[in-house]
């Protein structure tokens, strides 16, 4: 830089670089012409910068899961308890953790995906991330604009998921199908001492709804454990509350779910 220009400039402008201590990954995409290979694809998130490292390192994350889980327990002196559906037997237990308009949304394909084939060990979700799968089950969810007025639509009895619709009529199905179900659950209860919790309902009702695209068809199928604490936060909680005026008795403990999840962490 020239004689006459002021240090304090040639300072900021050409500060040399004193250390390369945290100079040591290479910002660099996928190669492209090399076709398409979805492994390196995923690996190239990583040193690629900004939030698609943060993708990157999750999927790093994901992938030592999966090799700790294929690990066998050296001392595996876990005991099943009743609600427990999947006796753990692996170094890594892998939780699937979802909200309901996960479900609402064609994400629910691969939840399923994810369950159908085992590659999930328990799932933590809402009460929507329950009954919407169900519910896509006897009806389907339609594409809508996060932009149409509310009103309009209750007026013409249609729910809105941000920008999914799902007619009224999908929940008046549900109804229909899940209270002969509460029926048979509230006879075995007083009969048998069945105690209701959380999971053992989404078990049961997994086994009641008997089609494959369901992700907790497949769950119930695998034994694959569902926790939601808050069940009764949605339309579930309807159906047992409108239950409750037909045939009154049901209990569903959340207590005993919440004892459930602890287990499933620890090996004991």
């Amino acid at each position: 830089m020239g004689e006459n220009v002021p240090e304090i400039v040639q300072e900021a402008v050409l500060k040399r670089t004193a250390t390369t201590s945290l100079l040591n990954e290479i910002v660099h995409g996928y190669n492209w012409d090399n076709g398409l290979d979805f492994n390196k694809l995923l690996d190239s998130y990583k040193y690629s910068g900004f939030q698609s490292t943060n993708f990157g390192l999750a999927v790093e994350e994901i992938n030592k899961m999966i090799v700790c889980r294929n690990q066998p327990l050296i001392k595996d002196n876990y005991q099943d308890d009743d609600d427990q559906s999947n006796k753990i037997n692996n170094n890594c237990t892998i939780f699937l953790g979802y909200t309901s308009n996960i479900v609402s949304s064609g994400l629910r394909e691969t939840i399923k995906f994810l369950v159908k084939n085992k590659m999930i060990d328990c799932i933590v979700t809402t009460a929507g991330g329950i009954e919407e799968d169900f519910i896509k089950c006897f009806a389907p969810t339609f594409l809508g604009d996060f932009n149409l007025e509310g009103k309009m639509l209750r007026d013409n009895g249609i729910n809105r998921i941000g920008n999914l619709l799902v007619p009224n009529d999908n929940y008046c199905k549900f109804e229909d199908w899940i209270m002969p179900i509460f029926d048979e659950m509230c006879i075995e209860q007083k009969e048998k001492g069945i105690v209701w919790t959380p999971s053992r309902m989404i078990q049961r009702l997994g086994e009641k709804i008997n089609n494959e695209d369901s992700v907790y068809y497949w769950a119930a199928k695998n034994r694959i454990p569902v926790f939601c604490p808050a069940l009764t936060d949605g339309s579930l909680g309807d159906m047992m509350f409108f239950h409750s005026f037909k045939n009154p008795g049901l209990i569903l403990d959340i207590l005993y779910g919440l004892n459930a999840i602890i287990k499933s962490i620890f090996v004991w």
